[in-house]
């Protein structure tokens, strides 16, 4: 039998393992702490076209191709688990000034150039779609095709399902791939790629907040919330028992750490679109390290015969999981997939070579 590791335990490595599992590989996912990344510290989003922007094609396309997915993936996963991991099935993209409103026309024709339609809503529409955003809304834009996914159950679906599949799971650093013996290969160790090949794979941190729902509060948003703040993003996405509220980006390395300022900007901006959320529960503040790439587009390909890359998802990860597994599981066939060409790694000049990007110092993948 074909040997595969999986280097990193994030939902990209999860999903890739199940998926070698199950076409006759045995796999290995090594990682000192499955899911505890980027992965476990996410909103869940899949919103390639409400995050469109001109000049930016191959990232929308890229985005498009793998939420076009996401449907049949999802139902394999329940299939698989019993997990349903959806947690809404529209994005509502909100404008609090005119140039906020001007810059979601922008987006919607962007979209619909590529043929993705999305729907300019007026205030009074935005309110029967959400009553509970605040009366300063201008406007909205509708992605009725664009859901998230609770990222935490998404995480443990994915263990579930790989473990019934008989991949195994060894909970331990790598500080080099030389030192696998496997057939083949796959990083996906996110933020910490680079210090295992030399690919250009930076972390960026993102803090986030869990709301929870106190009794008597009103309840969560049906859609997917997104708007800016003075200029910051910000975006709430349900969950069963409250909100998902965030995120900030810093480049901060690989500094983890929580700041007042990043709880302080999250809820005030949150508060701007949302009111009602000032009398939920502060359950957690938590931050992540997004693996980054020059061009916001991921790492997907053969960095040798041996070696596959499947990493440099930065904000997308859980978005790109499906066109991501589809085109691994295509590589290790000896074969390739035309929707994820641009996320190739040759497409940087710079050699990718084992070891380059850290020496031997260890790496504990799962930032997905």
């Amino acid at each position: 039998m074909r040997s595969l590791a999986v280097v990193g335990g994030g939902v990209v490595g999860l999903a890739v393992a199940w998926r070698a599992a199950e076409q006759g590989w045995s796999v290995t996912i090594i990682d000192p702490a499955v899911g505890s990344g980027a992965s476990w510290v996410a909103g869940g989003m899949l919103a390639p076209l409400s995050e469109g922007w001109p000049g930016e094609d191959d990232l929308l396309e890229f985005g498009a191709a793998s939420l076009r997915r996401w449907p049949e993936f999802g139902a394999g996963l329940r299939a698989a688990t019993g997990v349903d991991v959806f947690v809404a099935d529209r994005t509502l993209t909100l404008a609090l000034d005119g140039a906020d409103a001007a810059d979601l026309r922008t987006i919607a024709d962007f979209c619909g150039v590529h043929g993705y339609p999305m729907r300019v809503l007026n205030r009074a529409e935005v309110r029967a779609a959400e009553s509970g955003v605040s009366r300063t809304v201008r406007a909205g834009l509708l992605a009725a095709e664009e859901p998230a996914v609770d990222n935490r159950l998404l995480v443990q679906a994915l263990r579930t399902a790989c473990e019934k599949a008989g991949v195994h799971i060894r909970a331990e650093s790598v500080s080099t791939v030389d030192e696998l013996d496997q057939d083949r290969i796959v990083l996906a160790a996110g933020s910490a790629s680079a210090r295992l090949w030399d690919v250009p794979v930076r972390p960026v941190k993102g803090e986030i907040l869990r709301l929870r729902r106190r009794p008597g509060t009103p309840p969560p948003p049906r859609h997917v919330i997104r708007a800016r703040v003075y200029g910051r993003p910000i975006y709430l996405v349900p969950r069963a028992d409250g909100l998902v509220v965030g995120a900030t980006q810093y480049e901060a390395g690989f500094d983890t750490t929580v700041t007042v300022a990043g709880v302080r900007d999250l809820i005030a901006d949150a508060e701007a679109i949302w009111p009602a959320l000032g009398e939920y529960e502060l359950a957690e503040a938590a931050a992540g390290a997004r693996p980054s790439t020059p061009d916001n587009l991921p790492l997907i390909g053969r960095l040798t015969e041996r070696v596959v890359a499947a990493t440099g998802h930065g904000r997308n990860g859980i978005l790109g999981v499906p066109l991501t597994v589809d085109a691994v599981a295509a590589l290790l066939a000896g074969d390739e997939l035309p929707e994820a060409k641009a996320a190739d790694p040759r497409r940087f000049t710079a050699t990718a070579t084992p070891g380059a990007g850290g020496g031997n110092a260890p790496i504990s993948g799962g930032n997905q």
